[in-house]
């Protein structure tokens, strides 16, 4: 067992270490609850967004910054990589823990998941995870309630001291860069939907570029969907046979939903602004290939859309 919230409990260190250089902050609730600031009222920043996608994989991923592909923004990339794909991204990174309490909305991610399991998925993918501390990451324009950190350790069985979340909005630096980070998970969780074995796959990579930060969280979420559905790659090296891969394939790409084509925002309002509600087929990248490490051979699937890219992002 890799126990990912111990992995996130040194991240979380180093992250204390720094957080003057950061730009980040922390403060405790009233029952113990430590929650750190990534951008609602600090400034956060670029290594502090990639600090938060590295949180969210529980420290089972590299996160950087790359030069972009000029032929979809220019601007710089969020490049990924993992040895451990289904821990750092479906048992952590995936934010599927729909955070909905007095009032208090925001999508959950990190190791702390591992620990709650509110979700199907983790009986689907055999992952279990008993800790005493516990790291989450929630996507948010507002610091959860003591309340509320009160109802997550209800979750997790565990006192709220014993839990540390990290917030940014979706329309800051921080929050940026850790949405963009996903395009491993993407395609994985896509994957899974196809009922494809995750345990076929051994390693990934992916780039999305960054997009600016956006004015307010509604347009974030907006332009960071859109550079990974429309300007995102995930490339996943495999084993077993190509067959099901070349079935699979173009199911993949996010071009297999009928929703594709259109800038998320108007997709979004179209499913009156219900994330969980919208065609679970259209979140992937836009271009996904297969290394088969036991054949050798590679499969290649989608194709980019710029011209949504650039109508998103603004020029």
């Amino acid at each position: 067992m890799l126990k990912l919230n111990n992995r996130a409990a040194t991240l979380c260190d180093e992250i204390a270490r720094n957080a003057d250089t950061l730009r980040v902050a922390s403060q405790w609730t009233d029952s113990g609850t430590e929650l750190w600031d990534f951008g609602i009222d600090t400034a956060g920043g670029l290594e502090a967004g990639q600090y938060l996608a590295r949180i969210c994989m529980a420290g089972l991923g590299q996160v950087g910054l790359v030069p972009g592909n000029e032929k979809l923004w220019h601007g710089p990339a969020i490049q990924v990589a993992t040895d451990q794909p289904v821990a750092a991204c479906m048992a952590s990174q995936y934010a599927g823990w729909e955070i909905n309490h007095n009032g208090f909305f925001a999508m959950g991610s990190g190791p702390i998941r591992a620990v709650a399991e509110v979700e199907p998925l983790f009986e689907e993918i055999g992952y279990h995870e008993s800790a005493n501390r516990c790291f989450g990451v929630l996507e948010s324009g507002k610091l959860p309630t003591d309340a509320v950190c009160r109802y997550l350790a209800e979750q997790c069985g565990m006192a709220p001291d014993r839990i540390t979340l990290f917030i940014a909005p979706t329309s800051s630096q921080a929050g940026n860069v850790q949405v963009v980070a996903r395009s491993v998970e993407t395609a994985l969780h896509k994957l899974h939907e196809l009922e494809f074995d995750l345990s076929r796959i051994e390693s990934g990579w992916g780039v999305a570029p960054l997009p600016p930060v956006a004015a307010d969280d509604l347009a974030g979420i907006g332009r960071t969907n859109d550079a990974i559905l429309y300007g995102g790659e995930a490339v996943l090296y495999v084993r077993g046979d190509d067959a099901s891969l070349k079935r699979l394939g173009p199911k993949i790409p996010s071009s297999s939903s009928a929703d594709y084509g259109r800038p998320f925002a108007d997709i979004f309002a179209e499913y009156k602004h219900d994330f969980y509600s919208i065609d679970r087929g259209l979140f992937s990248t836009a271009v996904v290939t297969f290394v088969n490490l036991d054949t050798g051979n590679t499969h290649h699937f989608g194709s980019f859309l710029p011209e949504v890219l650039q109508k998103s992002f603004g020029g």
